[in-house]
């Protein structure tokens, strides 16, 4: 059983990194005595992970794609390595060259332990030429990391920031006071031009045995083969989890724990600045064969306590690692949000698969009633045989009112961001990414199409997630409300000095235009810059 005290320690680790990165290094001087299968974290983005489809969608791995970060093993070890050894040059002896080119800045190898360290530049100058706004992003961050003996890994980033950004990127932020994807905008208020924020992850991984590895930390985790997840994406900023990976040769299976918050559901008390609420996840994968996988996905959104301050309290079943059915705790005061959902894979070529996702939110006899997604896509390496040619086309569709709860703490969100597809509900799209890599120098497309619809002022058309769901007959067509159709283009072509952390000049090209019976919101951006990390930073909502 799981008392208050609990509740407090966890809510001071997520509001004070340096207490959090504290407990972390703690918990591995303690527990390195105890153990000596070593489990390497992979920081997730998008960029990063694709260049590994020809290792994981080929017809000769069972490797499982759709958990992540991936944690690298013996499959991924020799891409990961090539990957890390782009451009290195062995025949460089001074030491500044080396740092800057071809290692870390810290890199310390024994037979005991491992650790790396690095400073991550984010430095970006941009003009949006259609409201003649100067942009830029001033970001100084580090990363460090490293192993203790054969079964303990570390890492931890953190990344101080200040921004001036598009006018959608800017509405947005102002919105929700989150910079998408990433933390909290200190820089708050509908006056405010620019965006100040701190973002820090960090993460302890232990592998007892082969075949098991515990996470624990702040940080995401992204569920299905896709660039989109409606399962569980890492679209909202960072939260406390405890993971929990058993992998069984074709199965594997994931139950994870995580401590959320929400900024604007009223308060009853003074502890810490939000209202926080628990959420328990699920997800089994199997490999029936090495060209096809199957998926099911369960989660479920519990609060902390009602607007009165009863506590909802820790049900023993919150910690049971079978899957849910329902609800675990529920009553009309403080409901809980129970959702499900299933992942297919099949290689159709070597190096090339396809994809989907179901999701069930609210099963009903009546079809009005019900609320779901679905995802079909198609990726996969070296198009027409073109070597490092890597590829996505993808389509989603959710629902109205998908993800929400009668009591918006319990939505299907953290800090009011989408915990899936960063569109929300009642929404289709369709995605397309290419990427391709000849020695340093890497080139990615990627174009968008959305259809939606907005929300008139004082009506709920069911794309707000954190909108209070009533039950009703009312239609649930997708696109209901203010239609909008949603264009995004963006090109990015990039020079990497430093394959260590992805240490690159990089210049990129961004069109967006917004489009309904209200009036046409375009943008078009160039940047150039300095950049460095594998961090997901999303532009395409």
């Amino acid at each position: 059983m799981i008392n208050n005290t609990y509740f407090v320690a966890m809510q001071n680790i997520y509001h004070f990194p340096i207490k959090k990165i504290t407990l972390i290094a703690a918990i591995i001087v303690f527990t390195v005595q105890f153990g000596k299968a070593q489990s390497v974290y992979l920081p997730y983005s998008y960029q990063l992970d694709q260049k590994f489809n020809s290792s994981i969608y080929s017809i000769n791995s069972s490797f499982h794609t759709s958990l992540k970060p991936f944690l690298i093993d013996s499959l991924i070890a020799p891409r990961y390595n090539q990957l890390m050894n782009v451009g290195v040059d062995s025949t460089r002896k001074g030491w500044i060259v080396r740092k800057l080119l071809n290692e870390h800045l810290f890199d310390v190898k024994t037979k005991e332990y491992t650790f790396y360290g690095d400073y991550l530049p984010d430095l970006q100058l941009g003009r949006d030429f259609s409201d003649h706004i100067t942009t830029d992003l001033n970001t100084r961050g580090y990363q460090f990391g490293g192993t203790v003996g054969d079964k303990f890994f570390f890492y931890t980033s953190g990344y101080e920031n200040q921004g001036k950004f598009p006018t959608y990127y800017s509405n947005v932020v102002k919105s929700v006071n989150i910079i998408p994807g990433q933390a909290y905008n200190r820089d708050f208020g509908q006056a405010a031009t620019t965006a100040d924020w701190s973002y820090v992850t960090a993460i302890m991984s232990y592998t007892p045995i082969k075949q098991l590895n515990i996470t624990l930390g702040e940080d995401k985790t992204f569920i299905g083969d896709g660039y989109r997840s409606l399962l569980l994406s890492d679209f909202s900023p960072n939260y406390p989890l405890l993971r929990l990976t058993a992998n069984l040769g074709k199965v594997q299976y994931m139950i994870q724990w995580a401590y959320m918050e929400d900024q604007k559901a009223p308060q009853f008390d003074s502890f810490g600045n939000n209202r926080r609420k628990w959420g328990a996840f699920h997800y089994l994968d199997w490999n029936i064969t090495n060209r096809l996988s199957l998926g099911y996905f369960d989660a479920i959104i519990v609060s902390e306590a009602d607007d009165q301050g009863h506590l909802h309290g820790f049900d023993p079943n919150f910690i049971d690692p079978i899957v849910y059915t329902n609800s675990i705790n529920s009553t009309p005061s403080q409901p809980d949000n129970a959702l499900m959902g299933f992942t297919a894979k099949y290689k159709i070529l070597d190096k090339s698969a396809i994809y989907g996702q179901l999701l069930l939110d609210r099963v009903s006899g009546s079809g009005n009633g019900n609320t779901n997604g679905f995802q079909l896509g198609i990726r996969g390496a070296d198009l027409f045989k073109v070597t490092n040619f890597n590829y996505l086309f993808e389509f989603n569709t959710v629902k109205p009112y998908t993800y929400s709860s009668a009591q918006p703490i319990t939505s299907y969100t953290n800090f009011e961001e989408p915990l899936g597809d960063p569109l929300g509900a009642n929404f289709r799209e369709f995605i397309g990414i290419l990427n391709y890599s000849i020695g340093r120098f890497d080139f990615m497309g990627q174009v968008n199409y959305a259809k939606y619809g907005l929300d008139p002022k004082n009506a709920d058309f069911g794309k707000n997630v954190m909108a209070p769901y009533v039950p009703s007959s009312a239609s649930t067509t997708v696109g209901q409300g203010i239609t909008t159709s949603l264009y995004y283009g963006e090109g990015t072509i990039s020079y990497l000095i430093n394959p260590k952390y992805n240490l690159r000049l990089e210049g990129g090209a961004l069109l967006r235009a917004e489009k309904n019976a209200l009036g046409d919101n375009k943008t078009v951006l160039f940047t150039f810059g300095l950049r460095s990390t594998f961090r997901n930073l999303y532009h395409d909502f």
